[in-house]
């Protein structure tokens, strides 16, 4: 172990810093230690973190030390450094969902999915900070205050698992988990410039999760790079009796595609006059990845995507109304100790009518039969994951064209319809801004079919120097 520290490795990744190890490079005591003064030093500014958990993380960086020199490897997230969203209960540990209402909540058990972070040898760092119950996109209505952009902290960093998207992007953990209902891992993974995968719906247990939204709520990685997100899903996916909406399936290595040939595959844009109205910087940085797809010798089509404004609207209308019935006693019990734009918010669902309600799982029903045609004709699909580039904090309104529109009908546009209908989608860099804010693309695959968005994915961040 070489006695001067190489504080790069603090921001390299998962991949990188697992062979560091097997090298005996560093020890997951120094890095965790590191880590935890770097939090400590930078994140006043950014706020990415509710909890750090400094104690219980060096003694679980203790243990990996130990099994490691052993010869005992758990697996490449073995020793590493990994952080919450604040949404997701950790036993003993407090989890707040960003609200006044949970300051001091601590849970009696570890949802499954930090069971198996911590089954894989993963060193957890604390609780990251969100957008008060999840339910918003901007990520600046936290009890705890607003989370700041990694790359400017006038800028919002996105909602809701903004505290993930900031932390991951600053080098204040080496990866983190977040939940998304409408965007929540993509819209942070795009306005921070790195890679955030929502699976497929019942992919990866919700069992310890706080719900928002039961038939649209998913728990995924937030990650430096392809390879790494491959993994961490690697270690979170699989059936769970414990959650009724998990699905049983086959195991499958997501690595198992990656950095490979992607010759003769197909990827479509959307014809649909939906996906306009997007800032030109981000339509040229799409054309760029188009560009290199095509050059890697896929097959680029436009396909025509049906009633995507009867979606997003039906979207819509599920997430106010079970957000509403998850939090409805609460708003009764609690009524002054919520955000007043989470609550006006929140009661807007109890207007919604069983009928409305009925209709719009019906459009949800139609519309996944659709795009069961969409993924007869194309491997991927490929849109912006956000319209507009991060706007400043506590900003709500922007002018898009000659209107001015309210950000909540801006941001989850592109990424909601796909919770609707529980398809996997990642949101990856593709390029900066000319004021140096990252741009993100989004990829949409066929149900359970993460693989081959990674395989696209890997691709184009190998062949391309843009986004970096």
């Amino acid at each position: 172990m070489s006695v001067q520290f190489n504080h790069s490795l603090l921001e390299t990744d998962i991949t990188s810093l697992s062979v560091a190890y097997r090298n005996k490079q560093v020890s997951p005591t120094e890095i965790t230690q590191k880590m935890l003064e770097r939090i400590a030093s930078k994140d006043k500014e950014l706020n990415t973190y509710i909890t750090v958990t400094e104690e219980d993380a060096l003694i679980q960086a203790g243990q990996a030390e130990e099994e490691i020199a052993c010869g005992i490897i758990k697996g490449p997230l073995h020793g590493v450094p990994i952080a919450l969203k604040d949404l997701i209960f950790t036993k003993n540990t407090k989890t707040t969902m960003g609200s006044e209402i949970f300051k001091d909540y601590i849970p009696s058990y570890h949802a499954t999915v930090v069971e198996k972070l911590r089954k894989a040898g993963a060193v957890i760092l604390g609780k990251l900070n969100t957008h008060q119950f999840a339910y918003g996109t901007t990520g600046d209505r936290s009890f705890f205050g607003p989370v700041k952009n990694a790359h400017d902290p006038a800028k919002i960093s996105g909602g809701s698992s903004s505290g993930s998207g900031s932390a991951v992007a600053a080098s204040l953990c080496y990866a983190a988990l977040g939940t998304d209902t409408g965007g929540s891992i993509r819209i942070p993974s795009s306005f921070n410039g790195i890679v955030g995968m929502k699976p497929t719906f019942g992919r990866v247990s919700k069992y310890g999760v706080l719900p928002l939204c039961w038939t649209m709520d998913t728990v995924g990685p937030m990650t430096k790079t392809v390879q790494d997100n491959a993994i961490l899903l690697n270690v979170l996916s699989g059936n769970d009796e414990n959650d009724p909406y998990s699905v049983k399936m086959d195991n499958v290595d997501f690595t198992t595609l990656l950095n490979k040939d992607i010759k003769g595959m197909t990827i479509a844009v959307p014809k649909s006059s939906f996906f306009l109205a997007v800032d030109e910087e981000i339509n040229q940085c799409l054309r760029v990845a188009l560009d290199t797809f095509q050059k890697l010798g896929v097959q680029v089509k436009s396909i025509e995507i049906p009633d995507m404004d009867k979606i997003i609207e039906a979207f819509r209308t599920i997430l106010k109304c079970e957000a509403y019935t998850v939090h409805s006693e609460r708003l009764q019990e609690y009524p002054d100790q919520w955000d007043e734009e989470v609550k006006v918010r929140l009661l807007t669902g109890a207007a919604i009518t069983a009928t409305e309600y009925i209709t719009a799982q019906q459009v949800k029903q139609k519309a996944m039969m659709d795009f069961r045609k969409v993924f007869s004709q194309t491997d991927v699909l490929i849109v912006p994951t956000v319209p507009i580039l991060p706007v400043n904090i506590d900003e709500r309104e922007i002018i898009i064209g000659d209107s001015t529109v309210h950000i909540s009908g801006v941001l989850n546009k592109f990424t909601g319809p796909f919770n609707l209908l529980g398809l996997p989608s990642l949101s990856m860099p593709c390029g900066n801004s000319t004021t140096g804010l990252p741009i993100g693309l989004q990829l949409v695959g066929n149900w359970f079919d993460e693989a081959t968005i990674y395989k696209f994915a890997s691709a184009l961040e190998v062949n391309t120097t843009s986004f970096n």
